[in-house]
């Protein structure tokens, strides 16, 4: 992911970044399910669950099976979205580069912001819609979706047609933008500072990565957590009849359970962040080192 990587193979970009979201996807996967139970506690005054008592409560009711409702979704999603992402943020490198192939910090951001709109459209909100209805579907008494990814979508379809599994769209591309232009800026920039100036396209060593990740997942988390609520809220099952558009859902959040109640969630999200920084940065460099290797070479 350096900088001065010129003409990557676009096959590269979406393979590496395919494989490192479907890694990253099913390693993160109960973190993200206890994120988003977290969430749909909604009431006013009541102080959100914590992420030690839903793990508990959910394998006492599911079993640990329960931490993976709606998992087939999110690591289906999660890798056409990595490589959706990675695909599109370096051909916009490629576009923002300057004469000398060097870019900037703001054009990194700018990149990255355009990566995170590309896979909300055609990856993030279908599958990140579909994950959702299934959490909260497993949480009533009667379920009403059979709890696989096949059988899941395809009643949810049946009852809300294709518009039901794009519901929350504009949150979603507001929050993978942003989730996009910060984390690849700050995976740069970082990465720019230790990276050998002298020999740029050298990977660097797997726990620099790791660590570059990490702190890329920590700034991510708190600059864009509101989103990531809003979001939810608006893919939830009873989104159609409790908000009208997203800034509608914004203001009900705010109103009935104060500003706070849009940082909900931020602690498992943090964890998950931050090992997905790790994890997805981590994949894709040494996959991209292997192909160009071997396959690019061959």
């Amino acid at each position: 992911m350096s900088n001065q990587r010129k003409n990557t193979n676009p096959a590269f970009s979406l393979a590496s970044g395919a494989f490192a979201g479907a890694v990253e996807g099913f390693a993160t996967y109960p973190i993200e399910y206890t994120k988003t139970v977290a969430q749909f506690a909604t009431r006013a005054g009541d102080k959100p669950p914590h992420p030690i008592s839903i793990v508990r409560d959910t394998v006492r009711q599911h079993g640990i099976g329960g931490l993976y409702s709606g998992c087939g979704a999110l690591v289906t999603g999660n890798a056409l979205k990595a490589g959706v992402r990675f695909l599109s943020y370096d051909h916009f490198k490629s576009m923002l580069r300057d004469e000398n192939g060097k870019l900037s910090g703001p054009r990194s951001l700018l990149a990255g912001l355009g990566a995170g709109m590309t896979e909300a459209v055609f990856a993030v909100t279908p599958s990140e819609t579909i994950k959702t209805k299934l959490i909260d579907d497993a949480k009533r008494e009667k379920p009403r979706y059979p709890p696989g990814l096949v059988g899941g979508s395809l009643a949810i379809i049946r009852d809300e047609g294709i518009a039901g599994i794009y519901r929350g769209l504009v949150p979603v591309m507001l929050r993978q933008g942003a989730n996009s232009a910060v984390r690849f800026g700050t995976y740069s920039t970082l990465r720019n500072l230790v990276v050998d100036s002298s020999n740029p396209t050298q990977p660097l060593p797997g726990s620099v990565t790791f660590g570059i990740g990490a702190i890329a997942g920590i700034v991510t988390v708190y600059a864009t957590m509101p989103l990531d609520v809003v979001k939810t809220r608006m893919q939830s099952l009873n989104a159609r009849a409790e908000y009208r558009n997203t800034f509608d859902c914004l203001g009900k959040v705010v109103r009935r359970e104060g500003v706070f109640a849009l940082w909900r969630g931020a602690t498992p999200r943090l964890a998950r962040l931050v090992l997905s920084g790790g994890i997805v940065f981590t994949v894709y460099e040494k996959c991209m080192y292997v192909l160009e290797k071997t396959v690019g070479s061959a």
